[in-house]
């Protein structure tokens, strides 16, 4: 498995972009538990950030895509809000072996 990152490089209410070869994914943080999904809006398949590494709305509280808008739960991906209503973020399987994430591609 890849290792993507230590996990003390997400901090806790923020959110992570990273590129393994052709693959582009984000982590967040929230309530010291890590999420990680694929950086695709399900609605047209583009990257999500605002800005590298900015993922989260301004309260922190959802994922957010910078294109539409549409609103995300951070711990399963579920759009609540936007044009991909009831789609939901593709997750990446992972794990944390001595404190280093290596995720499952």
């Amino acid at each position: 498995m890849p290792i993507l990152c230590h996990s003390d490089e997400i901090a806790e209410g923020k959110s992570k972009g990273f590129q393994l070869n052709e693959t582009f994914l984000f982590a967040v943080k929230k309530r010291n538990q890590i999420y990680i999904y694929q950086n695709s809006c399900p609605h047209l398949g583009i990257q999500l950030e605002w800005q590298p590494d900015e993922f989260l709305d301004i309260d922190a509280s959802m994922i957010q895509c910078s294109s539409h808008g549409a609103l995300f739960r951070i711990e399963d991906g579920m759009c609540l809000l936007g044009p991909c209503l009831g789609q939901s973020l593709i997750p990446v399987e992972f794990r944390i072996n001595n404190a280093m994430i290596e995720v499952q591609l």
